[in-house]
């Protein structure tokens, strides 16, 4: 790159960074597309529709109620995968819809739940809503090339055989599809149908394809439910959370910026850049995948900044070892660039296969999640690798090539003799885990629980209050729920406000008789409100036991996949097996953490583990790359115990550097944050700290224990003449 096309470089990451900062703070157009105001929020944080129903089936089971929760919830991520939906009292369903305001919209959409049935023409019942698993709309094109629209039926293994029967007796006659007793479809029967998989076809427009299919998939419930009541509500937290929230992002960014500027100097300088396209570039796209950001959103985004330099961290690390080494500035950065990138791709490649495992296989938040996680992944590579690259050679091209711009010559680090202190990091891992299960297995035997879950995991109470006055938000938050959480004992209080009236929905922790009495006389008292308007119902855990089973076979579907690629890229089962060990090991120290801590399990639970499981592969991989590399120059007098020394104390000051940068930014957002962040920043500082641990003094003495132990005396490499 010559002097010209390095200040039109320079010029155009300027474009850039104006162009997108218009973009998030202003937009285009009327309704300012791409302007951050626009992203749409999750119902902690703007509110949305919640809609209630009745079960109009007598004495439904526990097991009818929970497989509707569980299909609604399905149903119902359609509009938001931070969508929820609860069991209140004994017979009712609650949905709660973030980022939307019209409830009679959702309400004509969602479709009006009730009895299904397909049935032959001399009106046998074929099958029933219950054996259908979803529908959903397919396009094509006709003979002609205009656009033609069919619906797609997936049935059970149930419902595929008794379909297939039903179809091959029924070839040329139709089989009526019936909603509450009315004829919604009566397709012809062109020929038997057995895969379990079923296609409506016919002259429909999108809608008509749409309303045809939202029909069957609301039909499909084990139960008939009657609309209740719907409300628009407020956000479950004021505006400060947001604005604490935002602020910690920002005092964070500029302490890294910082902090990247004193320790790399002018490559600093060009990752600082860097990273401010970076946050710019994924605000854009959660506006245009039109991604649902809760307040576990805005900390994982936060905390992605601190994350996002662990690549470039990589890159400079590798740049001033090739500079120690005697090479040019200019050769240097080419070499630099080029050794980190096998780390950067396995690292985030890694990860990125766990966000797809946990899209597919996961529901609720933890497909939500895996979304924002794939973005911050795929985002910083493109930045590290393309943006930062351009910046620093541009820098170089202007006439920066001083090489006291880019690192100041220090000695090089002897190594340090980790493994030999093997045993006692085992032992302190094992004896951490063992006196933390043992103190929660103490709690259990005392009656309190091995963890302290939230309403998500545990359900609780909700209290519905109609106050003589239009209180705010933030008004809720600092006069009524200090006087909830002192007569409840729960400092986890949820509250949400209905809008266009006075009623205030508080959510605690399940109350018996006489908390549900204190509690009413102490509004009444502090607020005058009217005892006997107020209604309390328990309502369930928004997390249903489907969600956390399909949690749990997400991260161990996600783990096997992490196994196969380090194993297919690394060629050795070692590493990929020490990986995982390790990964288990940091996920399963964090979640001992929340036991002994007693922090409430809840959404931000999820968040927080599946963080760790991104956080934690990323930095094993980055020393197992390095020890790959060294196996290439590895010979018969090779000492395999100093080969991996040497590898941990190379990627020490990156290990040090990532884990510092992400730990500032996870403390600033303790320090400022709300209540719910801090429950989320804590967890994350105790994982961070443990990550750092882990990667340096567990996974290389693993994979030496496993290389020594099982590959035998000779991959030992141990053979001195």
């Amino acid at each position: 790159m010559n002097k010209k096309k390095g200040i039109i470089s320079l010029v155009l990451m300027a474009v850039v960074i104006i162009l997108l900062g218009y973009t998030t703070a202003v937009g285009f157009g009327k309704t300012g597309t791409g302007a951050m105001k626009n992203i749409k929020l999750g119902l902690d944080l703007a509110g949305g529709v919640s809609i209630t129903y009745q079960v109009e089936d007598d004495n439904p089971t526990a097991e009818q109620m929970s497989d509707t929760i569980y299909k609604l919830q399905l149903r119902v991520e359609q509009y938001s995968t931070e969508a929820s939906v609860y069991q209140e009292g004994d017979d009712r369903i609650s949905i709660e819809i973030p980022g939307v305001s019209d409830a009679n919209e959702i309400l004509n959409e969602l479709g009006k739940p009730g009895s299904l049935e397909f049935q032959t023409s001399d009106g046998e019942t074929v099958i029933t809503g219950a054996d259908v698993d979803t529908a959903s709309v397919q396009s094509g094109q006709d003979d002609m090339g205009n656009a033609e629209y069919s619906v797609e039926l997936v049935l059970n293994d149930e419902g595929t055989q008794k379909f297939a029967d039903a179809t091959e007796a029924n070839i040329g006659q139709p089989i009526s599809i019936i909603y509450d007793g009315e004829t919604i479809s009566s397709p012809t029967v062109q020929s038997a149908i057995t895969g379990g998989t079923a296609y409506i076809t016919g002259n429909f427009t999108y809608e008509e394809a749409e309303n045809l299919a939202s029909t069957i998939r609301i039909g499909g419930l084990q139960l008939e439910l009657k609309e209740l009541r719907s409300n628009v509500v407020g956000a479950q937290l004021g505006e400060e959370a947001i604005s604490t929230s935002l602020l910690a992002g920002a005092i964070g960014f500029a302490i890294v910026f910082l902090f990247m500027i004193c320790v790399y100097y002018l490559p600093g300088l060009a990752s600082g850049i860097a990273l401010l396209i970076y946050i710019e570039i994924v605000l854009v796209i959660l506006n245009a995948f039109n991604v649902t950001l809760t307040l576990p959103g805005i900390a994982g985004i936060v905390l992605s900044i601190g994350m996002a330099v662990d690549a470039n961290v990589i890159i400079f690390a590798r740049v001033r070892e090739e500079l120690t080494r005697g090479k040019s500035i200019k050769n240097a950065l080419k070499t630099g660039f080029q050794k980190a990138m096998s780390a950067i791709v396995d690292g985030n490649v890694t990860t990125l296969i766990a966000a797809a495992v946990l899209w597919f296989r996961g529901s609720g938040t933890v497909k939500g999640f895996a979304q924002t996680l794939a973005i911050g992944i795929v985002v910083s590579m493109f930045t590290a690798l393309v943006i930062t690259r351009l910046i620093i050679f541009a820098f170089y091209a202007i006439g920066l090539r001083n090489e006291k711009l880019y690192y100041h010559p220090k000695k090089e680090r002897k190594p340090i003799d980790f493994l030999s202190k093997k045993k006692y990091f085992f032992t302190l891992s094992i004896a951490v885990m063992i006196i933390g299960l043992a103190v929660m297995g103490f709690n259990y035997s005392k009656g309190r629980g091995a963890f302290a879950y939230g309403l998500e995991f545990e359900g609780g109470t909700s209290t519905t209050v109609e106050f003589n006055k239009d209180y705010s938000i933030n008004e809720i938050d600092k006069e009524i729920v200090p006087v909830v959480e002192e007569v409840t004992g729960d400092n986890n209080v949820q509250t949400q406000k209905v809008e266009g009236s006075n009623q205030v929905i508080i959510k605690t922790v399940t109350l018996d008789l006489e908390q549900r009495e204190a509690l009413d006389q102490a509004l009444a008292d502090h607020f005058q409100v009217d005892p006997d308007t107020i209604t309390a119902e328990n309502i369930s855990s928004t997390v249903s036991s489907e969600m956390r089973q399909d949690a749990v076979i997400a991260v161990l579907t996600a783990a096997v996949f992490m196994l196969l690629y380090i194993w297919l890229r690394f060629k050795d089962i070692r590493f990929a097996t020490s990986a995982v060990l390790a990964l288990l090991h940091d996920v399963v120290v964090v979640i001992i953490f929340y036991g002994v801590s007693r922090i409430a399990i809840g959404n931000t639970f999820i968040a927080c583990i599946l963080t760790i499981v991104g956080y934690s592969i990323n930095a094993t991989i980055v020393i197992f790359d390095r020890i790959r590399e060294e196996l290439h120059y590895k010979t018969r007098s090779t000492d395999l115990k100093l080969l991996v020394n040497r590898s941990i104390t190379e990627t020490l000051t990156r290990s040090i550097y990532t884990n510092l940068t992400t730990f500032i930014m996870v403390v600033v957002l303790y320090i400022l944050g709300v209540s719910s962040i801090r429950e989320f920043a804590l967890p994350l500082i105790v994982g961070i700290a443990w990550g750092a641990y882990s990667s340096v003094c567990i996974t290389g003495a693993l994979w030496y224990v496993m290389k020594t132990k099982i590959g035998g005396k000779k991959a030992a490499g141990k053979g001195k003449k």
